[in-house]
């Protein structure tokens, strides 16, 4: 059994608070909030210790959930890698791309594992796709969200668009060649609606668009490759593939027989790949403890979060003309 505890007990740290009560292999020790509304609301819906010096509760645990606002990540989890505490740190991952290289060099250091929430990784929608060969040349992305005052710390890219950028760099082997953005502040006084374009060394392109001021809430994905198109609806945890081949299928897949203009007979395949019902932050927390008690890498480290966050603030750049 290994001792964790949440540093955090806002919207998401209650959401954390509770789902690691859920998981066997977790003590949940307790928790850090100097708010003392969110404290009460957390001791007596669940019954978790409330800790008033951060020092105190780093003695009694073996890691730290860092589920705080993006400008405290760094410090807080400088002082969790100090007392050799493992730490899991919500995206995006630290406020600045200087911190980011320091955090890097402290885990390293440190000899501790380190996981960042990217939590698109886990959706069901997306795991549907894990024993699929992806090379795509073009992806288009669209993440949209009603206004909620909460995450307007940052900007959009920061707080919405930052999930696609870490799942492109996750499906792209190759390195980012250019990028050209735009962007403006509606509500906020950061951009709240952005659109980037990242072209990679290999060719592929992707075209990307935030927004946190929609009417309605869409979070979808697209990927075109040679032969296959790829769609997944992170939101509705729904996934399509549409592939074109030289032989015909088998089993009972839909498909449809076509000929080509050079006289060929192939065949468009229709696949609706099954989704699994997955909890992902459930599932991120049992694999931050999966690492810790193999010793094997996250399944997102510090340095993914790292070149996240450097694509994050070249779009930035590219809007406002400030750097991290």
């Amino acid at each position: 059994m290994k001792r964790i505890g949440v540093l955090g007990a806002g919207h998401l740290g209650k959401i954390h608070i509770r789902i690691l009560l859920e998981i066997e292999g977790w003590e949940l020790v307790g928790f850090f909030d100097p708010d003392d509304n969110n404290a009460t609301h957390v001791m007596e819906k669940f019954g978790v210790k409330r800790y008033n010096e951060l020092q105190d509760l780093f003695d009694d645990v073996d890691a730290v959930d860092i589920v705080t606002p993006t400008i405290t990540h760094f410090e807080l989890a400088k002082r969790a890698v100090s007392a050799g505490k493992h730490i899991f740190i919500e995206k995006p991952l630290v406020n600045t791309m200087e911190e980011s290289k320091k955090l890097m060099n402290l885990v390293a250091e440190g000899n501790i594992k380190a996981q960042v929430g990217h939590v698109e990784r886990f959706n069901p929608a997306f795991l549907a796709l894990k024993d699929r060969p992806i090379n795509p040349m073009f992806i288009e992305t669209h993440r949209l969200a009603q206004f909620n005052p909460r995450g307007t710390d940052v900007s959009v890219i920061l707080d919405l668009m930052i999930h696609d950028i870490d799942i492109i760099l996750s499906l792209v082997k190759a390195n980012v060649k250019k990028i050209s953005a735009s962007g403006v502040p509606i509500i906020s006084r950061s951009p709240d609606i952005a659109n980037a374009r990242i072209e990679f060394d290999n060719g592929c392109v992707a075209n990307i668009t935030a927004s946190r001021i929609s009417m309605k809430n869409m979070r979808k994905t697209r990927i075109f490759q040679p032969d296959a198109y790829i769609g997944i609806d992170f939101l509705e945890k729904k996934t399509e593939i549409i592939s074109l081949s030289k032989d015909k299928p088998d089993g009972d897949l839909n498909f449809m027989e076509v000929n080509t203009p050079e006289g060929e007979t192939k065949y468009v395949q229709f696949e609706m790949p099954e989704v699994s019902e997955v909890n992902a932050i459930k599932m991120e927390l049992e694999l931050f403890l999966n690492a810790i008690e193999t010793n094997t890498e996250t399944p997102v480290t510090v340095v993914d979060g790292h070149n996240a966050m450097k694509v994050a603030y070249q779009i930035l750049y590219k809007i406002t003309g400030e750097r991290s």
